[in-house]
């Protein structure tokens, strides 16, 4: 865990498709909680969609990532304005772990750990198997990521198109090596 600080804010890859997001983000662990469960807080970095908090519910996640930053940034060409996707709870221990089912991939895992006045978030995405999706993937949660700790410390984020591209080059270049 300590190399993966030693690289933060950007992810790792833990197995060869499983990225690992590391984040220390102002608390308490509730407020980090409910920016990940609650889909009018989660609108805010990530995508909006109601969440029940129980095994099997489905969640219906939709992003609208001009919405994110303002500006928004230059939306890459292939880049939809709105995309939806449906997933499941698939593990909920409130307030620190949230598994969810994630497309064709091994699914994503929240891990919220209290460490004083702030919190750990470990952010695992499993078995992205396509390079070009694990890329996209990469550039995607550390940019996400990084609206979320800006709306939590209250501080005005990058614009978000523009961040993920330029992530999206520096994963390329990190994955390289």
């Amino acid at each position: 865990m300590t190399d993966m600080l030693a690289d933060a804010p950007y992810g790792v890859l833990t197995e060869p498709a499983t990225l690992t997001i590391v984040r220390v983000l102002p608390g308490p662990i509730e407020r980090v909680w409910s920016y990940i469960i609650d889909g009018a807080l989660r609108r805010q970095w990530l995508a909006a969609g109601a969440m029940e908090e129980k095994v099997g519910a489905p969640v219906t996640l939709t992003w609208r990532n001009d919405e994110l930053t303002d500006p928004p940034g230059e939306r890459p060409e292939g880049m939809g304005a709105e995309h939806s996707m449906t997933c499941e709870v698939i593990e909920i221990d409130p307030p620190r772990k949230l598994v969810i089912s994630w497309g064709s991939t091994g699914g994503v895992t929240f891990t919220l750990s209290e460490k004083g006045d702030e919190v750990l978030l470990t952010l695992v995405h499993k078995r992205v198997e396509d390079p070009a999706v694990l890329l996209n993937v990469s550039a995607g949660w550390h940019a996400h990521v990084d609206v979320l700790e800006a709306k939590l410390r209250g501080t005005a984020a990058k614009p978000h198109w523009d961040n993920w591209a330029q992530l999206r080059t520096a994963y390329a270049e990190r994955f390289a090596r």
